[in-house]
């Protein structure tokens, strides 16, 4: 189920300069939000299967990085300044049961930060709606609205970023949603690789990504902006739209639009 988010930038706040590296504090602010909801957030989880004693953290859910139409990029000090009043945030999750109802009411309203050290933006949810859901067929074609990112561990331990038009690309993406249908079905893909074909449609741009970025434990994760023409069974294509594609899903990579 797809979410749009309208958000209101309260620039009198802390203003409206946000670093170009934000993807990982949009995946924080998700995780605040819900498990700010406490009881609500997990009969949630409960009633879609997943478990919170397990100790594993809910991470079916995919988003896009902001849409904003009046920026400016400041290079030399790696920010965003923000001229718009409002910006557009999609936001994906898998699951189905009560959850309408449940992220409209824990999103609704709510008022979050992103930023860092140097500047942080304070954001306002002014509406959430759900986005009417695809036409899906076998054969459709999307565009990333957030990097794709195909992580390819080598035998030396070693991880290279692929790009999109890599031979091996099609098969480390759909070999990720194979996993993905198992975990979120709790059996095995019935689906194998001769039904899936990826098709790459424009020339990938690359995005370098700092994840917690001027912190210790910082990394850089390389995804690719494209577009993408997909033929796989209609059970992956809507993994795909409504739980991200790729690596990293829910830190900010592989969320996609359909384009009609």
């Amino acid at each position: 189920m797809r979410f749009k988010l309208i958000l209101e930038i309260n620039k009198r706040a802390f203003g409206h300069k946000l670093p170009i590296n934000y993807q990982y504090e949009q995946s924080a602010a998700i995780y605040k939000i819900l498990s700010g909801a406490d009881d609500a957030y997990a009969s949630w989880l409960h009633d879609n299967g997943f478990r919170l004693d397990s100790g594993k953290t809910f991470k079916l859910f995919t988003y896009s990085r902001f849409h904003i139409e009046e920026y400016r990029i400041i290079r030399n000090m790696e920010r965003l300044q923000i001229f718009s009043d409002t910006v557009e945030w999609q936001v994906g999750f898998l699951p189905e049961k009560s959850t309408e109802k449940f992220i409209q009411g824990v999103f609704q309203d709510q008022v979050f930060e992103i930023g860092d050290t140097k500047s942080v933006v304070q954001f306002i949810v002014r509406s959430i709606e759900v986005m009417p859901e695809p036409d899906y067929s076998e054969r459709m074609v999307f565009t990333t609205i957030s990097p794709l990112c195909l992580k390819f561990r080598r035998s030396d331990g070693k991880v290279d970023y692929l790009l999109p038009t890599d031979v091996r690309a099609p098969f480390l993406l759909f070999n990720g949603l194979f996993d993905k249908y198992k975990l979120f079905y709790g059996k095995d893909c019935p689906h194998t690789f001769s039904e899936c074909k990826m098709k790459v449609l424009d020339t990938p741009k690359s995005a370098l990504i700092k994840v917690k970025a001027g912190m210790p434990e910082e990394t850089r994760v390389r995804g690719f902006m494209c577009k993408l023409e997909m033929e796989a069974p209609v059970e992956l294509m809507r993994l795909m739209y409504e739980g991200g594609v790729g690596s990293l899903n829910s830190q900010g990579f592989g969320c996609l639009r359909v384009v009609e």
